[in-house]
């Protein structure tokens, strides 16, 4: 115990020299935009190795173009993360480049809104393939990689959101993905602990996205051949500050009065990968700015 205490306490330490994730390695999903690019980013400004995977190929290099541009060291592994073979292939193609993998980010994902009266199986089914039974593939497939007792620093990240701990009105294939993301989360915390592995989740309130910007301005997904708009339908634009005020009725419910911008998002990431986190398992931590306290 003595010994896993040093050694726990020399990584922090010299982590700030080097980097808080100096010489690992990550696989961040849904990296070509929005959060995930900022994670990506911000991981390997912390001495990561990045693996940026995306739906979009174009956006997936663009940010490892980025990443490598800055001094960093990154691949792009592009793809469907719901597809059958994706987790062997990003998983093939980490190990391949770097050896190892210490940390996965499921962070894929978008919304399908309707209300419950009205939606049918198939957009019911594509919510949880994509938000649940993909990182649970992914993180299977990734098992001889994590379940090592080495002492490195290893974690498993999943997304949530406060419509997978309180429910959201015309987002019942969601909340119902995102609740089931913590059940994930919280087994493989238990399973794997003993090898040393930790695993969170980050639940996220109000992050100004694609994903939560207005539906209006027509930003949308094609899956499986349909086209998906993304979007909430009036949705306000972002507000600068507490003081401005037009934050005292447009994030009334928000305590911090706005949204998270998606580098304050990837913020979150980083601490549960980091060191710093180096006692914290099964936790889900809200990101929310105090919405839903």
């Amino acid at each position: 115990m003595a010994d896993r205490l040093a050694q726990v306490s020399g990584h922090i330490s010299n982590a700030y020299g080097r980097g808080l994730l100096a010489g690992e390695v990550a696989i961040i999903t849904g990296a070509g935009q929005g959060i995930g690019r900022c994670a990506a980013l911000l991981f390997a400004k912390e001495g990561a190795k990045v693996v940026v995977s995306d739906l979009d190929a174009t956006k997936a290099q663009a940010v490892v173009s980025e990443i490598v541009a800055a001094g960093g060291d990154a691949i792009a592994v592009a793809g469907d993360v719901g597809a059958d073979d994706f987790p062997k292939r990003v998983v093939g193609a980490t190990v391949q480049k770097y050896g190892k993998i210490n940390h996965i980010v499921n962070n894929a994902g978008f919304t399908y809104d309707k209300m419950i009266h009205t939606m049918p199986d198939d957009v019911y089914d594509v919510i949880m393939k994509i938000h649940v039974r993909a990182p649970f593939r992914l993180v299977r497939e990734a098992a001889p990689y994590f379940r090592i007792k080495d002492q490195s620093n290893r974690s498993i990240i999943n997304v949530s959101s406060t419509s997978g701990l309180h429910g959201n009105v015309g987002q019942v294939n969601y909340a119902a993905a995102k609740s089931a993301v913590v059940g994930v989360t919280k087994t493989i915390a238990k399973e794997w602990g003993p090898f040393g592995v930790r695993a969170n989740t980050i639940a996220y309130g109000l992050v100004h996205t694609r994903l939560t910007a207005a539906k209006e301005g027509g930003a949308s997904i094609e899956i499986d051949g349909k086209k998906v708009a993304l979007g909430i339908p009036g949705a306000r634009p972002p507000v600068t500050g507490a003081s401005n005020p037009n934050a005292v009725t447009a994030f009334a419910d928000i305590p911090l009065r706005r949204g998270a911008t998606a580098d304050e998002a990837a913020a979150g990431m980083l601490f549960l990968a980091s060191p710093l986190a180096s006692y914290v398992s099964g936790h889900t931590l809200e990101v929310t700015g105090g919405r839903g306290i």
